[in-house]
């Protein structure tokens, strides 16, 4: 197998950075508040779910 040339390796390397289309500042911005968001929306459902689980287990393990 040949090695590939490295001045057309460079320039390919080139070729397919410019296709990226980068994300606006506000697109960003938004994405990042939506996650924390998200995230704290779960973060509070489970500790829900964690404390139902925890009062039932003390219900049950309080008859024995």
């Amino acid at each position: 197998m040949a090695l590939p040339n490295p001045v057309q390796f460079i320039q390919q390397v080139r070729g397919e950075v410019s296709k990226i289309v980068w994300p606006t500042r506000k697109e960003v911005v938004l994405t990042t508040v939506m996650v924390f968001i998200l995230a704290s929306l779960t973060a509070v459902f489970f500790s829900f779910v964690d404390l139902g689980i925890r009062s039932g287990l003390s219900t049950i393990f309080g008859l024995f």
